[in-house]
């Protein structure tokens, strides 16, 4: 199953602004040497890329990505860092080219993630981290988004990501990692609070029709997505104002090389 992740703006709207937040948080923790990481694989629309030259001043940021969409959003978007398209899967670098390789929100979509490590260890010379959404679980915009489609139709499990991507915890992440033959690997949760401004900020992402989700939208019938729109507006927590707050987990992998 292929999932559109093709173009930055609604990326950006669906799931960006709260990638970011994990960014910085993936930055700024305790993994101290990913800070100095040079090489963002699956970089997307530079979110990671961005934090790193921003939090971490690193001498070098270089962002790869397949999609020739998210590449021109990222060098258009992003200062500091050099962008290029390329698969993570074979990364067009030097053994040992990079301090540090990282990726974020993007292992799971890979076609190959051993691969994808293993290059990245390939590359590395210290060390190689990642981080994904804890989508089985408490990255919670999904899960609520998931558990309101499935009530309303059974067949919509087969796309949930948390179904699909059953590597995206601690225990698969360690495996993914000590697989690719990284050392020393740990795993830790990273909490991202969502909070939406009202209803409409939190449904207005998934008509993008871009992600696993936003996809699923576009492809129902106008009375379906009606139907779902009411049950996630009915069992979404709402503040007096409104506004509605979420949290959205990532898991957090590192590794030495």
């Amino acid at each position: 199953m292929s999932d559109p992740w093709l173009a930055g703006d609604p990326y950006e709207r669906y799931v960006g602004r709260w990638s970011r937040l994990a960014a910085s948080l993936f930055v700024c923790s305790r993994d101290g040497p990913l800070a100095s990481g040079r090489l963002d694989v699956g970089c997307g629309t530079g979110a990671l890329a961005e934090t790193l030259v921003r939090l971490a001043s690193p001498a070098e940021v270089t962002g790869v990505d397949p999609s020739p969409g998210f590449i021109g959003h990222a060098r258009a978007h992003v200062d500091g860092a050099s962008f290029a398209v390329a698969d993570a899967c074979s990364l067009p670098f030097a053994d040992a080219r990079f301090d540090a390789a990282v990726a974020g929100l993007v292992l799971n979509f890979l076609p190959d993630p051993l691969a994808a490590v293993s290059e990245m260890r390939r590359v590395a010379r210290r060390a190689a981290g990642a981080y994904v959404w804890d989508y089985g679980g408490e990255m919670q915009m999904m899960r609520r988004f998931w558990d309101a489609a499935v009530a309303l139709d059974p067949g919509a499990a087969a796309k949930d990501e948390g179904v699909r991507f059953p590597m995206c915890g601690p225990a698969g992440l360690v495996e993914l990692f000590a697989s690719a033959g990284l050392r020393e690997v740990e795993v830790r949760a990273i909490d991202v609070p969502t909070v939406f401004r009202d209803f409409d900020d939190f449904w207005e992402p998934f008509l993008g029709r871009q992600g696993p989700a936003p996809a699923y939208v576009a492809a129902l019938g106008e009375e379906a997505r009606t139907l779902l729109r009411g049950r996630l507006r009915a069992t979404l927590p709402a503040e007096p104002d409104g506004s509605v707050h979420l949290v959205a987990r990532a898991w957090a992998v590192r590794g030495r090389v």
